[in-house]
Formats: structure tokens, sequence, C-alpha cells
């Protein structure tokens, strides 16, 4: 169950936890375990859920290696593996950063989204389920994995959070199904979105733009895409949106009202996690709206919301972190093969791991339109 040529070592970007800057370093391959894969990574996209714990946003414990929505190949599986035969070595993969242990209660229930050994274990400690990190650095250190650590030639990916990727999704640009592809598709079926209902999707960025593309094949109407660059607005209207605002040149709630005929949005999608965004995205619902909050905020970090609209008009507000592993990462994986998600036109920059570092700077200074990869 193993490939022939796998290395000894591998390069991965290390956190070292003094700053937000991300180094390039020779550490040993990982050797995946029970129930666990050895992917060679094709590509890993740059999400700005890193860079919260890069710059100290989220704890997480350093030194680590991030990356959490990967491409490759399964060149190993651990001995002892339970599987049903559709993740073998040699299938290609992607891998969703939601990682399910598939045994504990919510697991069990079908909530793979909200996985208790997940979150205590990997979120938390960096740990993936039995409570140890499967990296160490080079003079053998322990190295937190945040979800799979895919920035990285090799990464070990339980078996749970792998689906085949299709013959006809693209090898490097289909590393964004795992988070920004898949975070949509979670947020947009927990909508409850029907077919001819509005959206509004406030914050076009990576996961923003991959809801543009989500609500607008499950049938929305119209979608209103809302954001500060003009440039992220452009490429909104790309990937299908029916209408853009830019923020800092006019209300958006008065926008909004008049691209609904004074009604407002069935659906509002926040993906940014700011207290201004979050009020904003809530101030744009019309009567049984519903407004599903998407973007990670910094510990402690509020959002105001009016009550009175809320409890007269029947409004809802829901959290949407990602999706349903198992159910929902074939299920993109399928949309993008169908064409209801174009992974092509949401990848606009591809680095080098020698350049990881400048791709989550870049993001930090709010340069990248849709999402980038690192291809290894």
């Amino acid at each position: 169950m193993t490939h022939a040529t796998i290395p000894q070592k591998m390069r991965a970007a290390v956190w070292g936890g003094e700053s937000s800057r991300l180094t390039v370093e020779t550490i040993p391959v990982p050797t995946p375990q029970a129930d666990e894969a050895l992917v060679k990574i094709t590509a890993c996209g740059v999400c700005h859920t890193d860079l919260h714990v890069l710059k100290g946003e989220v704890a997480f414990p350093a030194p680590a290696v991030v990356g959490h929505e990967i491409s490759g190949e399964v060149v190993s599986i651990g001995e002892g593996t339970r599987s049903d035969g559709s993740i073998e070595v040699g299938t290609q993969v992607i891998g969703a950063f939601i990682m399910p242990c598939t045994q504990c209660e919510q697991c069990r229930a079908g909530r793979d989204d909200l996985c208790e050994k997940f979150f205590a274990e990997n979120r938390l400690k960096g740990n993936l389920f039995d409570g140890t990190s499967r990296l160490t650095g080079a003079q053998g250190e322990r190295l937190s994995m945040y979800s799979m650590a895919g920035m990285a030639e090799y990464a070990v990916v339980p078996m749970s959070a792998l689906a085949s990727r299709p013959e006809n999704v693209p090898a490097e640009e289909g590393a964004i199904l795992g988070c920004a592809a898949f975070t949509a598709y979670g947020a947009v079926r927990k909508s409850g979105l029907a077919e001819g209902e509005t959206v509004a999707v406030v914050a076009v960025g990576g996961v923003g733009s991959s809801l543009i593309q989500v609500a607008k094949y499950q049938g929305a109407e119209t979608v209103i895409a809302i954001d500060v660059a003009d440039e992220k607005l452009e490429a909104a209207r790309g990937l299908g949106a029916d209408a853009t605002v830019n923020s800092t040149d006019r209300d958006v709630r008065e926008a909004v009202l008049e691209l609904t005929d004074g009604k407002g949005v069935h659906v509002a999608f926040e993906a940014l996690g700011r207290p201004e965004t979050f009020t904003q995205a809530a101030s744009l619902l019309r009567e049984g709206g519903r407004m599903v909050a998407i973007g990670i905020a910094p510990g402690g970090v509020t959002g105001e919301v009016e009550i009175s609209p809320l409890v007269r008009r029947g409004q809802t507000i829901t959290g949407s972190f990602g999706a349903v592993t198992r159910i929902d990462l074939p299920a993109v994986a399928q949309l993008a093969s169908d064409g209801g998600y174009r992974v092509k036109e949401a990848v606009t920059r591809k680095y080098s791991l020698d350049d990881v570092d400048a791709a989550n700077q870049a993001l930090n200074r709010g340069e990248i339109t849709g999402r980038a990869i690192v291809v290894m």
C-alpha cells in the first residue's frame, strides 16, 4: 500500500510563531497510520483562515505547518486502514479542511462539520485524532498540523477527508475545492436557498466569490456582490454576480433595497468576519430572510444586530464553518466536474513553495482577487 518512490525528506512552509512569516524548511516526510493516507501534494490554497493563525488572531500552537485545502496523489495508505476501495495508492484526490473522525457523537449523527475530535485535537492542539502530530522538524522537534498541514510537498490526511478528483477537474486549481468551494457549498446548503430567490454576498474574496458560483448554480435569480474593491467586484460579475455594490461609494442597504424592489434579499452571506460586515449583512434581509455567517473573526470579536427586525420579521442568523465532509466533498467535486464551479476562473494567482510567504503577505494586503494557490 505504498508507492516505491517516497523520499525521506520534504520541503514544507513552517510557521515559527514569533511573527506571521513562513519559512521553507526541509523536514522528514510523515508516515500515515491506520485510516490515514500520505498525499503527494500538487497544490495548496492560500486562505485567510491560515492567515488568522499566522497573525495570532486565532490561538494555535507553534511551530506548525498550515495549509488546509489540497489536491494531490495518494502515495501511501496506513497499515490497518479500513477502506471501501474508492481511495487507493495512485488515486488523484482533493482534501477538505474539516477532517471528521467518523466515531464521535456528532460524526455518528452526520454532522462532520461539528466533529468533536477534529476541533478538540486538531484545531486546539494541532494533532490528529490519536492526540499526536505526524510532523517533526529537522531537529526532531514536534510540529503542529493545521488540518492536514498541506503547505508542504507531502501531507498525512485522514481517509475521511479525501475524495477522488474527477479527471476533467484541473489538478492544480482543484485544490480550492477543499475549502473555498466546500465552505461555500455548505453555507448555501444551510441557507435553504430556493430557486428564484435573491442573494447578497458581503465580501467577495476566495469564499465570497465561490458563494456566487454555487448560489447561481443552485438557482438564485439575483446575486448581489458587495465589497470595497472594484477589481474584486468586476471579477464577481465574471463569476455570475448580477449586480455589484462598492460599499465605499454608496450606502449598501439603500443600494440593495433599490435592486430588490424595496424588499431586501432572501439570503445574505457574510464572508469576512468583521463586525461592520456582519451587521451590514443582517441589515439586508427581507421578511423571513436568512443570514449565514461564514467569516472567521479574531477571538472575542462581536457583531451587532438590530433586535426588532430580527424578531418581528421572522429573520434568522446561522453560522456555517464548512460542509459535511463525507457527503459534501464528493458533491463539490461533482459540481466542478459538471461545470457548476469553474476552478480555473476562481484561481487568479499561482505561487511556488519558495514564494509561499509572499503569497500570504499579498493576501494580508488585500491584493488577491479570488483565490491564490501554491503549486508544489
